[in-house]
């Protein structure tokens, strides 16, 4: 049996996204482990604890209908903001705690169909919506996007007069989005748009990636624009290299094509660079700047690329916690270019095979990214499976390992609580 309250839960997360396409709050679904016994305020006074960021959204979806009973009667007023399900509101018992739990100041989300509304009585009860959209719903939104941008886009083309040809433009139809409500599972980039923009909806759980970087499937994603702005005003501060290897090592894109640079035959340094750290010392300041000037003609400035860079600095940083590789910096190092690096096939042109071997990399790191074996094999995996739903299987694989639950998810909540998150929805 667990002998811990981290030890008797598996923790998976979700980044929140807000309209400036930054991290705005977590979702952190929370399934109990067989033979566990969670006591819900000791584990709402955890969650409270690990996560300092005051004017950001936190939001624990429990897993069971008896973990959600359990936080609903013991969460206090400060607590994180619970998930009620709309379907388990049909249990009088669960329906009577949200009543008693909003009297005691707590928020909640209630979540469920765009085209379902919570009971009347219960209206009051809830902070904000968490919706899902079908196939009707997104047909109907995507129809009033673009609708909406080509009467924009005709009206400024006639000078603002009306429209279509001069004459009256046509209305959209109205939006099933909702403004100021979270929605989840949006797939795709124009519709991403349309809430974010048109709707100004309060934030999006999930980033449909694929579509997004669909129109760079045949020349890649280029280094961010501001990512190489700020490694060019920080380099003309004299910061420390410190500053500048985190400020690189927050664009995949920009990590990968400075070691690639390093590595270069036009360098002609002997033996392979293979950390931020030491490509920064090779190359100096003046360098870096006039390196980092020449990218920026071609400087990506797509901004629904940051949640895909985003996804992946934080999976690189949670490897690193998973790892705890103490005082080792290079170990550390090492460990987090792992992580950073599990997915640049999605933003290069090649596979990962052909676009780390470009690179001279440690064996370590290639064996866990392209076979799932090696020493870190173990800590990206289990980062994986902390990003999805199937952290439900997450103490076994923990066991596989030989890997402390405990620590697994302690250190997925140091993770979260060391990132920078831009503001509340």
């Amino acid at each position: 049996m667990p002998q811990t309250l981290l030890g008797s839960i598996a923790l998976a997360y979700q980044p929140l996204w807000g309209r400036n396409r930054a991290l705005v709050g977590v979702r952190l679904t929370v399934f109990p482990v067989p033979g566990g016994i969670v006591d819900g305020l000791h584990l709402l006074q955890i969650l409270r604890n690990f996560w300092p960021h005051k004017n950001a959204t936190l939001i624990v979806s429990p897993a069971t209908p008896e973990l959600l009973s359990t936080l609903l009667e013991h969460a206090p007023a400060y607590s994180p903001c619970i998930e009620v399900p709309c379907e388990w509101l049909e249990d009088a018992a669960i329906a009577s705690l949200v009543r008693i739990a909003h009297l005691r100041g707590l928020q909640m989300v209630w979540r469920g169909p765009n085209d379902w509304v919570p009971a009347p009585e219960l209206v009051p009860c809830f902070r904000q919506q968490l919706l899902s959209m079908d196939a009707q719903d997104t047909m109907a939104a995507l129809r009033s996007a673009l609708l909406a941008t080509t009467a924009q886009t005709n009206g400024n083309s006639a000078g603002g007069t009306g429209g279509f040809g001069g004459g009256f433009a046509l209305a959209p139809p109205p939006s099933p989005v909702q403004a100021q409500q979270i929605y989840e599972n949006i797939a795709s980039r124009a519709l991403v748009d349309h809430c974010l923009d048109q709707r100004q909806v309060a934030g999006l759980l999930g980033w449909p990636a694929e579509e997004v970087l669909h129109p760079y499937r045949h020349a890649g994603v280029q280094p961010g624009q501001h990512s190489l702005q700020r490694v060019i005003n920080a380099a003309s501060a004299d910061a420390s290299m410190e500053t500048l290897e985190a400020f690189i090592g927050e664009d995949p894109v920009l990590a990968y094509r400075l070691l690639a640079h390093i590595n270069s035959a036009a360098m002609g340094l002997r033996g392979g660079i293979d950390s931020l750290r030491r490509a920064l010392m090779m190359l100096g300041y003046t360098a870096l700047k006039a390196w980092c000037v020449q990218q920026l003609p071609n400087a990506n400035e797509d901004r629904n690329l940051n949640p895909v860079r985003t996804g992946m600095v934080l999976r690189a940083r949670l490897i690193e916690y998973l790892l705890d590789a103490g005082g080792e910096t290079d170990l550390r190092r090492e460990i987090y270019l792992c992580g950073l690096f599990s997915q640049l096939d999605i933003l290069m042109d090649g596979t990962l095979e052909a676009t780390l071997a470009r690179i001279p990399i440690s064996d370590r790191i290639t064996q866990a990214i392209t076979t799932g074996e090696g020493p870190y094999a173990p800590y990206l995996l289990t980062a994986k499976a902390l990003e999805a739903s199937s952290a439900i299987y997450l103490p076994e694989l923990c066991a596989g390992f030989d890997m402390d639950l405990d620590d697994v998810n302690r250190a997925l909540l140091r993770t979260l609580g060391a990132t920078a998150v831009s503001g509340s929805v």
